[in-house]
């Protein structure tokens, strides 16, 4: 039960028939061709699947451990499996090629992220965050911090942390007091942060920390942080590593998932001070770390799907398998499998279109960055990072909102032999779980996308994206046999715009802006996602249609059609139920008094 299979053909179909390969004819990526990418795929799907896979289990339940003199061992056969991934050059695929990488496009990288979160989102972690050092690095680090460091973070030699949080600041970093110190070309750092994941471990040679800090003299408040660089180990000239930096694991923590992933407490500058390197600017500490963090929150959004998409192998082979009951009798009355129930149906099928239309979306959003990092246009570059920027708060809350969901009734297929560990469908729920809250919590997606993004152009980038959305509804209602989903999508779509103008005008209010954007933001995110996801199921239904219409017999486009005409009549209603919480106003929320 326990075994994964990477989902190739499905992420295929996203990228040869939803997408077209729009990415391959950006200037930049004349090397990668179709046959190039499938091979790709492939083969990380050999390494989610044979390598990284078998190791979930186990890794959940010997967890991480943190010995006595501050190091940190992971579970058995994890440094070997992320040596493996290293030696196969996947660490850089999506980096440029100047930068060391092998130069693949943002929608390549994005899929063989999902097959090894699916695999094994614990060990996954690893390379995610090293992925947003490198781009924090690349864009922000001075020549000479690039020269020393990037190669090795592209390797893999070295992996990466992003150091945010402290014990008085979670989600307000303004209230950083991590210290750095000026003395000749370095500072010196002194402080404590919390929840850093793989801060400390056993599979790679060097651990890179950027840190948010603050020098005594800075101004309070967000514009008195600064990014730095902190090695593990410092690096010589000649590029050896050197003496062991002034910083130590503390404690690891005792969470409800994940457990093969070291989530340390780190603490810097318990003698002389750890050793740090400005990146950047000094004050735009936030702006720099952005850059990882908007990276890292596209992916934690894969992240999401990849174990939702883990939770569906499991439930589907657990009700192919599990023998129960009676089918009606006018499907035959005999004694049956739990998947010929049409109740247990509804589950699988709600699974399975929830993550097709995830999968969708998701990969959509990485071409849209692919476009803003290499298209010849300004305009088309500026108009792709606009979309992207509406589009990462979505990926990054609804999948992972969706994946705690779809892991749970994951559970539910599965009755009670779900609850209990070791048909391995709980594991899959607790480690879901923390998606939701890292990475900026989801809350605080919801109000970058309703406060922020929308309202700094007034709605001007979505307004944008919903006009592609209603060319799907007219392609939809141009084929007779598409027409009902066109008209589910086109109310789904009118949901998204009313709901859009309500934000956008309270938002505005002098005396209620803030509250309303607060208090809508999380309906209104929910509302987008659904409607989005719905749009992707929309193309999916035409592209399937159109294979089928031209004489193919593969049930793959017969499955596909099941699952859009579920994701548009059965699954989007229920996400039009948000317009009518924004419509019911705020009032319940601001006079409710917390006792």
């Amino acid at each position: 039960m326990n075994v994964y299979a990477a989902p190739v053909r499905d992420l295929r179909f996203v990228l040869e028939e939803l997408l077209a390969h729009r990415s391959l004819s950006l200037p930049g990526f004349e090397e990668a061709t179709p046959d190039l990418v499938e091979a790709v795929l492939e083969e990380a799907a050999k390494l989610a699947g044979d390598v990284w896979g078998p190791l979930n289990k186990s890794g959940d339940q010997q967890g991480a451990k943190r010995h006595s003199d501050g190091s940190v061992t992971t579970p058995e056969g994890f440094a070997a499996a992320y040596q493996a991934y290293v030696e196969g050059g996947w660490n850089g695929i999506g980096v440029a090629e100047a930068l060391g990488g092998q130069n693949l496009p943002e929608v390549v990288a994005s899929s063989v992220q999902e097959m090894l979160h699916g695999a094994n989102m614990a060990l996954g972690l690893c390379p995610m965050l090293t992925a947003g050092a490198i781009e924090a690095l690349a864009h922000h680090g001075s020549d000479a911090l690039k020269v020393t460091y990037l190669p090795k973070l592209v390797e893999g030699t070295w992996t990466g942390t992003m150091n945010l949080t402290e014990s008085q600041a979670g989600s307000d970093l303004s209230q950083v007091r991590t210290r750095a110190v000026p003395e000749n070309d370095h500072y010196r750092i002194s402080g404590q942060k919390i929840y850093i994941t793989w801060g400390e471990h056993d599979a790679a040679e060097n651990i890179i920390h950027l840190v948010l800090a603050r020098k005594p003299d800075a101004p309070e408040g967000n514009k008195g942080i600064s990014l730095f660089l902190v090695p593990k180990f410092l690096v010589n000239d000649d590029g050896s590593l050197g003496e062991r930096n002034d910083v130590i694991c503390a404690s690891i923590e005792h969470k409800l998932g994940i457990h093969g992933s070291p989530t340390c407490t780190l603490s810097f500058g318990e003698n002389d001070g750890a050793i740090g390197y400005l990146v950047g600017e000094e004050g735009r500490g936030l702006n720099h770390m952005f850059t990882m963090m908007n990276e890292a929150r596209h992916k934690v959004g894969i992240q999401g799907i990849g174990v939702a998409e883990r939770a569906c192998q499991h439930a589907f082979a657990y009700a192919l398998e599990r023998r129960q009951g009676r089918a009606p009798k006018a499907r035959g009355g005999a004694e049956c499998s739990i998947s010929d129930h049409l109740d247990v149906r509804r589950m699988l099928l709600s699974m399975r279109s929830r993550t097709d239309a995830l999968r969708a979306l998701a990969l959509y959003c990485a071409a849209e960055l692919d476009t803003a990092r290499q298209a010849e246009s300004d305009d088309t570059r500026q108009a792709a990072q606009a979309r992207a920027d509406i589009l990462i708060p979505v990926i990054k809350s609804f999948s992972t909102d969706q994946a705690v969901d779809i892991a749970s009734m994951g559970i539910q297929v599965h009755g009670g032999m779900g609850y209990v560990e070791e048909t391995g469908a709980a594991q899959l729920l607790r480690d879901a779980r923390i998606a939701p809250i890292y990475e900026g919590t989801n809350g605080i997606q919801a109000l970058d996308l309703a406060g922020r993004k929308l309202q700094r152009d007034n709605g001007e980038a979505l307004t944008a994206l919903l006009y592609d959305v209603a060319a799907t509804v007219e392609q939809l209602n141009a084929v007779p046999a598409l027409k009902a989903l066109g008209s589910g999508l086109a109310a789904g779509l009118d949901d998204l715009k009313a709901a859009q103008a309500i934000v956008l005008e309270q938002g505005r209010d002098p005396e209620k802006g803030a509250d309303a954007v607060q208090a809508y933001a999380t309906p209104f995110l929910n509302l987008a996602g659904h409607v989005l996801c719905a749009w992707q199921m929309g193309q999916a239904a035409l592209s399937a249609q159109a294979a089928l219409n031209n004489g193919s017999n593969d049930p793959f486009y017969t499955a596909k059609m099941r699952s859009a005409e579920f994701a548009i009549t059965q699954w989007l209603p229920v996400g039009r139920a948000q317009l009518a919480v924004i419509e019911a106003g705020m009032q319940c929320l601001s006079e409710f008094e917390v006792h």
